[in-house]
């Protein structure tokens, strides 16, 4: 799995709390959701497999962070009481909010992209430099 026991209590004191209502099963799943949602915003541009199958330092700490966070919200919508329903909420939408802005080109993170054939780098970048070939009229 992408994320760890660690990161979850880095990211939230209440992590354990979650952990200990939820099944082993439950929280599978509900990372397999937040990876595939965080993958839908990013797959456009980002090698989402690449930045996935990454261990240890080699992650991005904020998609850890986001990924903790998605993960946890939907391990709470699960629970019966429903604890820290508000702050999951807020984390929840912070993170969809800037997964936003990186589709958008806004923000801009540090995660592989996908090199073309020719081993140039971040081939589905919007905003392309260069120009076409000059040409001269000379009559």
């Amino acid at each position: 799995m992408f994320l760890t026991e660690n990161d979850y209590i880095v990211t939230s004191a209440d992590a354990l709390t979650i952990f200990q209502q939820s099944t082993p099963e439950k929280r599978e799943q509900a990372e397999k959701m937040a990876v595939e949602e965080i993958a839908g915003y990013l797959r456009s541009r980002y090698d989402t497999d690449k930045v996935f199958s990454a261990v240890g330092k080699e992650r991005n700490d904020i998609i850890v962070m986001y990924a903790c966070d998605i993960t946890l919200y939907h391990l709470i919508s699960w629970l019966p009481n429903k604890m820290g329903r508000e702050i999951r909420k807020e984390r929840y939408d912070r993170a969809i909010k800037w997964l936003e802005e990186v589709q958008t080109g806004k923000v801009t993170p540090d995660l592989p992209t996908f090199t073309g054939e020719d081993g140039e780098e971040d081939i589905y970048n919007p905003v392309k430099w260069g120009s076409e070939k000059s040409n001269t009229y000379i009559w």
